[in-house]
């Protein structure tokens, strides 16, 4: 595979930009080589710099559940900006867009459009503060909530990729107040409410945690989860910037039945255009401004250029029940592909989520999926690569499947995923 523009760009880009990237999992350094510069995308396929066109299973990171370029949320899209890019004041979109969420996530009541999922997660940490009166807060060791000072502790996503947890620059008082439990262990998280009873403001939690690679939730435990924050007062935060929309029209919320007190939500309501949004129940979200004290503001916060491609997105996988069931169907398939094929490999997938960990032990939490063989990853990754199939450039990320990939995909990466375990291992390490 040529990869010569692709490569002059890196180097340009590393003299100018951390890393050479505007995002560090972007960089492969976990899979020992350089980056892809994209240059289009149409449905299942993106397409390089270099003119390598590739199955595409990154899926922008989630939110192209339909594929890229979906001739209707383009649509809306040029029709939109020739109105304007931005305004900084109130359109029709966003009030459409908040009647929408509520209906399709009806514990959001009331939400808050906001720019990225980190903003949505930051601004709800800021809401459950202000509402119970409360500073500390509970996640969970791996999961990852964006990049806000508050929460960058025993973080997953590239965090996690990098060996770097915890950030540099992130003063020790700004995470005094976060508790770190273990995910599906109820007792580490009994333990810290035993020893702040009074003190925990809100659990967040990914509901299925997809930043140190897909980790299912044990049955009962999101529904511990409920019940504890209701019996120490706390409130319970679904980050759902990666399941929202993912397992069902209501997210995980709907898909496990356990209704959170806040959700927040990322680019996936925005058709993959910079947006997300907060939101729960009318009583807790009155609290932010300008109706109560929690203040919060952004001035491209649902712009009408990614409220016009979200609603679109969103009104389609409303109309299209049967969506969930394809994307689930076709996720299955390649999940039995690894399974048949492989040895030495954990598979964790749920509706169109799913991620292949090389390890033996079965994975259920971040100590499991820090067992794994990195370097193996790394060989798979490159293997996958020159055969046009593009997946994540780290062990601790997910695996994305869209509406757009067609059984000519799924055929071809079966096929390479077989070639990769039956004699793919041995070439790649020679």
């Amino acid at each position: 595979m040529n990869d010569a523009l692709s490569r002059e760009l890196y180097a340009r880009a590393r003299q100018r930009l951390p890393g050479g990237v505007n995002s560090p999992v972007r960089s492969f350094l976990s899979v020992g080589c350089a980056p892809r510069f994209i240059a289009s995308a149409k449905g299942s396929h993106i397409t390089d710099v270099d003119g390598n066109e590739m199955i595409d299973y990154v899926c922008s990171w989630g939110p192209g559940i339909l594929g890229h370029a979906h001739p209707e949320v383009l649509e809306k899209v040029k029709a939109a900006c020739d109105a304007g890019l931005t305004y900084g004041a109130p359109t029709e979109r966003e009030v459409e867009m908040a009647e929408l969420l509520s209906v399709l996530v009806p514990s959001m009541e009331v939400s808050r459009l906001v720019s990225s999922g980190t903003e949505a997660v930051m601004s709800a940490i800021r809401v459950a503060r202000g509402f119970t009166g409360r500073d500390k807060i509970l996640k969970f060791q791996g999961c990852y909530h964006g990049h806000s000072d508050g929460l960058l502790v025993k973080a997953g996503s590239a965090a996690l990729t990098t060996n770097v947890p915890d950030s540099a620059g992130v003063p020790a008082d700004f995470v005094k107040h976060t508790l770190v439990a273990q995910y599906n262990d109820e007792q580490s998280v009994r333990a810290c409410f035993e020893a702040f009873p009074d003190e925990i403001a809100a659990v967040i939690v990914e509901p299925v945690a997809a930043n140190m690679g897909v980790v299912l939730p044990e049955a009962g435990f999101l529904r511990f989860l409920r019940e504890i924050t209701e019996k120490y007062h706390a409130l319970l935060i679904f980050d759902e910037v990666i399941t929202g929309f993912r397992l069902a029209l209501g997210g995980a919320q709907e898909y496990y039945g356990v209704t959170p007190d806040l959700t927040t939500l990322g680019k996936i309501i925005g058709g993959g255009m910079p947006v997300g949004a907060y939101g729960g129940k009318a009583e807790i979200m009155r609290c932010v401004s300008p109706d109560g004290p929690v203040y919060q503001a952004g001035t491209l916060s649902g712009n009408p250029i990614a409220t016009a491609a979200g609603l679109a997105t969103l009104r389609i996988l409303q109309q299209d029940r049967d969506i969930y069931r394809r994307l689930e169907a076709k996720t299955l398939r390649l999940r039995d592909a690894f399974l048949s094929a492989g040895a030495g490999i954990q598979v964790d997938q749920v509706g169109s989520l799913m991620s292949v960990f090389f390890t033996d032990t079965p994975v259920v939490d971040y100590a499991a999926a820090a067992s794994s063989d990195t370097a193996a990853y790394a060989d798979y990754f490159r293997f996958l690569l020159e055969r046009n199939i593009y997946v994540a450039p780290s062990q601790f990320e997910a695996l994305f499947v869209s509406d757009a990939h067609t059984q000519e995909d799924l055929d071809r990466t079966c096929e390479v995923i077989k070639e990769y375990f039956t004699h793919g291992i041995c070439l790649s390490r020679n």
